[in-house]
């Protein structure tokens, strides 16, 4: 096994991990529509990084912060909701990101590939990264873990127990801006979303019990990941591309099968 693929698989296994956490923060909180935006919002950050010579994954991690600080103030404000705020940073920092692409004719390569990813050119340093997000993540389960759930499920009781929203939700933000950040070399802004909240879509289909959900999250996760890693490998196609169809592929299926199984079933399981 060569040392790219070497790469290219520790990247997916720490995704597909990364992912169940992350995921699963996300689906109980509703912010499918906000991880969409910061994946295509956060693209300027990587544009900005290419620009100036720098670690893209950097770019694109500090610019997140700083969309999801934005973010998280003008939800904050009257009349402003949290879904508005989101589309006009979606379509605002995604419209920046490719005007700053114009500025840079000489490495709109190097950018159209952080538009789509590339597992399979990954660096060192960008396994790395996932990994230190990764560690935070669970260090941000293991302390918060309990406060999320309940801020997830119960606001108004969260609030009325005496406990700061606005720091909970900011902390939920921002581990969503760092998996969105170091997604983006393997799977790309685009693509990312996909693998963020696939596995623990299809996890909260299959499991109503919070306990079951982030660990079966992470089973599909890893499967999706290195599943779509395979088939690249094995037929030649762009690898984003099949981790993420393979992502959607298992949705569908347990979506559909779902669908159609019998409700007196269900109630008596």
């Amino acid at each position: 096994m060569s040392e790219f693929y070497q790469l290219a698989l520790t990247e997916a296994i720490l995704l597909g991990l990364l992912s169940a956490i992350t995921g699963t923060v996300v689906v109980l909180r509703r912010r499918a529509f906000f991880t969409v935006a910061l994946t295509h919002a956060a693209f300027p950050g990587g544009v900005i990084a290419a620009l100036l010579g720098i670690n893209v994954v950097l770019g694109a991690g500090v610019f997140s912060i700083v969309l999801v600080i934005a973010l998280a103030l003008l939800s904050r404000v009257r009349r402003q909701g949290k879904q508005v705020a989101t589309g006009v940073v979606l379509t605002g920092g995604f419209a920046l990101g490719m005007v700053l692409q114009s500025l840079l004719p000489a490495q709109a390569n190097s950018v159209d590939t952080f538009l789509v990813g590339s597992i399979l050119t990954v660096s060192r340093t960008d396994v790395i990264a996932t990994a230190a997000v990764l560690a935070a993540a669970i260090v941000v389960v293991a302390g918060w873990g309990k406060q999320l759930v309940f801020s997830s499920f119960d606001p108004s009781g969260y609030r009325a127990a005496g406990f700061a929203a606005f720091g909970i939700d900011l902390l939920a933000l921002g581990l969503i801006a760092g998996t969105v950040a170091v997604a983006m070399p393997a799977v790309g802004s685009i693509l990312a979303v996909a693998i963020i909240v696939g596995p623990a879509a299809t996890a909260r289909l299959l499991t109503g019990r919070i306990a079951l959900l982030m660990p079966l999250a992470a089973v599909i996760g890893v499967m999706s990941a290195v599943g779509g890693l395979e088939i690249s490998r094995h037929w030649n196609v762009a690898a984003g591309g099949a981790i993420t169809l393979l992502a959607a592929a298992i949705f569908t299926v347990v979506a559909v099968a779902t669908a159609l199984r019998p409700r007196g079933r269900t109630a008596a399981a």
